[in-house]
């Protein structure tokens, strides 16, 4: 079937976007976070109502299809693309009172959410909520959130379970204090409430059982939060292999010695960190499709299937830093510098392996579950 023009369009507009990304991109490096300009770009390509629930006039996208348009950005830029990830995340909210939801997306579904859930802080009942101080880690793409959340204790309704706690940004104090060798630009700075009252119906257990009908919100809500951030990994991976096809296609060797494409060894590694990637990705987007098909048909995913979502996000995270790495030390003293295009590149894949959803402890957790055991670490789904 061929592309309607609407669609023609749509590309258009998102190859421009990524145009400009591709321009601006060590500005928004420099200064560690995606300005609010350039998200609202992100939402007029409607990354943001993604996952809004079409009730409150989200325009729903296949996860994989979402998670494809990541790639491609990471590709040009690995924080901006970890940033329009969270396009995918509103699933998390699908556990609140319909009531909040109408008022969060009351001036539109194109809201960006931002998190910042642990350290999990102090937060004392009153008679219409919580009281919340604390500080919290890692609130990437805060600075132009819509609305934030932040960890607070759970309690004998919860099992236990932390909430996650909405509130609008302004009502906190932003700490600039992102200082990091990868995803720079993600602006992933510290949040601090001070006797900040949040209304108990403002409160969410993350994963917590939906009370929206549709297909993507019984897609498992950890889990895609975990993609969403896996493809992140391969994007840059891509980068850093068609930088490293271009180079040795082009450049001499300042000693003399053949150019990099003329050596075996360079050949031979890059074909081989080409065939890693390919192979993860593939895997990775095959769990994801049919895990929407049995959606689509009405059927619930499984723990075993799941399981493979989660197995592949984690080893997909891996792998893309294994190919960064792999093309870093075939490509001789040039990448050594900081300035040198693969350095940013080197720093952008670390990060995502690093992430709890994509960690070591996924590959046991995952196992467990392929031989019939329960998962061995919380949150699995």
């Amino acid at each position: 079937m061929g592309k309607t023009q609407g669609d023609a369009a749509g590309g258009d507009a998102f190859d421009e976007m990524l145009a400009e990304l591709a321009e601006r991109r060590q500005e928004f490096r420099e200064q560690c976070y995606v300005p609010r300009d350039f998200v609202a770009r992100l939402k007029r390509l409607g990354l943001y109502r993604a996952s809004t629930p079409e009730r409150f006039g989200g325009e729903t996208l296949p996860p994989a299809e979402f998670l494809r348009k990541i790639e491609r950005i990471s590709a040009v830029d690995g924080s901006t693309g970890w940033v329009a990830s969270f396009g995918s995340q509103l699933v998390y909210l699908g556990s609140l009172p319909l009531e909040t939801q109408a008022e969060i997306y009351s001036d539109g579904p194109d809201v960006v959410f931002a998190g910042a859930l642990f350290p999990v802080q102090q937060a004392t009942p009153t008679e219409r909520g919580f009281l919340v101080n604390g500080r919290w880690k890692f609130a990437s793409g805060c600075m132009a959130a819509d609305i934030v959340c932040v960890g607070i204790p759970g309690d004998d309704s919860t099992s236990g379970r932390p909430r996650g706690a909405l509130v609008r940004p302004e009502r906190l104090e932003i700490v600039r204090d992102w200082d990091v060798v990868g995803m720079r630009g993600t602006g992933s700075f510290d949040l601090v409430a001070e006797d900040v009252e949040i209304g108990r119906e403002w409160t969410f257990i993350r994963g917590g059982e939906p009370v929206i009908d549709e297909p993507l919100y019984r897609y498992p809500a950890i889990t895609y939060a975990a993609q969403s951030l896996s493809v992140v990994s391969a994007g840059v991976a891509r980068a850093a292999l068609d930088f490293a096809e271009q180079e040795g296609a082009g450049r001499a060797s300042i000693t003399g010695a053949p150019g990099l494409a003329d050596r075996a060894y360079y050949r031979a590694g890059i074909a081989e960190a080409e065939a890693a990637l390919r192979s993860a990705r593939a895997y990775f987007y095959e769990a994801a499709d049919e895990a929407w098909r049995e959606l689509a048909a009405g059927r619930l995913v499984g723990d075993r299937h799941n399981a493979h979502m989660r197995l592949s996000a984690a080893h997909l995270a891996r792998t893309a830093s294994e190919v960064v790495h792999k093309v870093v030390s075939l490509s001789g003293t040039a990448a050594i510098y900081h300035d040198h295009p693969l350095q940013a590149l080197l720093g952008d894949a670390l990060v995502p392996q690093e992430h709890a959803f994509l960690s070591p402890a996924m590959y046991d957790a995952a196992g467990a579950v392929l031989m019939g055991r329960a998962p061995t670490v919380p949150a699995f789904r």
